[in-house]
């Protein structure tokens, strides 16, 4: 029989080869699924790993679904790696939505193009805001920032939902809870002619450079860190937890907020009770999946976009139901956290009676 033998310093091979391993049962466990549900699975296998990469404007879509779960992700990896437990993403990002939809509200034909600044501003302090929430109320009360933040996901929703259904409503929008379409000048600039991929790729690049110069190559990305593997060392050693928390907390709702302004302001173009998409949780699975770092969250970003296209693919031409994108991304985080065991873990096999 196996059994698992304590390795004695971490595995740097499985480090890197977990995920690899954990996206092949994902694979071998959906091939299964499809073959349940009386689908061809090399069609449905189809969906999910060739559509959403076969041609260029798929690619440009894939982009489209990449950027925001990227620019969320790395903002996550940041808090994670500091020990400061942000599941409240998807509210930051939804904040960070209305308060960029408010400022393209504002705008008219005549407005500068320049308004797409403040309203990616706007974001990114709606973001910052929701978060300082949950720091907050760590930092003063001792409150466990897992469930507050989890729970002010739920405020955001009912807030986006009185707004949109409420004061924001369209009065032309024959009674659905949505607000009238943005202004032309407010929308994100795109890249190329005829795609939707706009500057917010440059941006979700840019931070990912930024945000491994900050842990890698200065003080305070080192002083976060330490805090999140040994907080007695950085005590010892002079860094502020409370400094840490704060840090962490806003930059993640900042880039949360990021998110949420480049979505309203782009594909969307409206604020609609359809703004919450889980972009904030699947963020979650992405910065693991992609192992805390930037360079490796790309990568992740790109393949949970795929499976959130080919769940909209599966839908329309399998017709499967949509939820299993949630499927795929709940079988590969299930699948990395087993195959995770082997990076402090070897298989072993011992003969049965032997001691």
């Amino acid at each position: 029989m196996f059994k698992l033998e304590a390795r004695p310093e971490p595995s740097r091979v499985w480090t890197y080869a977990s995920p690899l391993l954990a996206l092949l049962i994902t694979v071998i466990i959906g091939t299964l699924m499809f073959i349940a549900l009386g689908k061809d699975p090399l069609k449905g296998l189809e969906m999910f790993f060739w559509q959403p990469i076969h041609n260029a404007y798929s690619l440009g879509e894939l982009m489209v679904k990449a950027t925001p779960l990227l620019i969320i992700a790395l903002g996550l990896a940041l808090c994670f790696r500091s020990n400061v437990w942000n599941i409240g993403a998807e509210g930051q990002y939804i904040i960070g939505a209305i308060f960029a939809g408010g400022v393209a509200l504002l705008a008219d034909a005549h407005t500068s193009r320049w308004i797409v600044l403040p309203i990616l501003l706007a974001g990114v302090l709606g973001g910052m805001l929701w978060a300082s929430l949950t720091a907050l109320l760590r930092d003063r009360f001792h409150a466990n920032e897992i469930l507050v933040s989890l729970m002010l996901v739920y405020v955001a929703v009912q807030v986006l939902s009185y707004l949109v259904g409420g004061p924001w409503k369209d009065p032309m929008g024959f009674n659905f809870p949505q607000t009238k379409t943005f202004e032309a000048v407010t929308r994100i600039p795109r890249l190329f002619d005829g795609s939707r991929v706009s500057i917010g790729v440059l941006l979700a690049l840019a931070s990912v450079a930024g945000l491994w110069v900050f842990l890698f190559r200065t003080r305070a990305g080192f002083a976060l860190q330490v805090g999140g593997l040994a907080p007695a060392a950085a005590r010892y050693a002079g860094f502020s937890s409370r400094k840490a928390l704060w840090l962490a907390l806003l930059l993640s709702g900042g880039a949360a907020g990021l998110a949420g302004a480049l979505e309203v302001a782009g594909p969307i173009g409206q604020l609609t009770i359809y703004v919450p998409a889980g972009y904030g949780f699947a963020a979650i699975i992405v910065a693991y999946v992609g192992r805390l770092h930037p360079v490796g969250m790309v990568f992740s970003a790109i393949l949970m976009s795929m499976f959130y296209i080919g769940g909209e693919m599966a839908q329309s031409r399998l017709g499967l139901t949509k939820s299993l994108t949630g499927v795929f991304q709940g079988l590969l985080l299930f699948s990395l956290l087993a195959c995770d065991t082997l990076v402090n873990y070897r298989l072993k096999w011992q003969k049965t009676g032997a001691r």
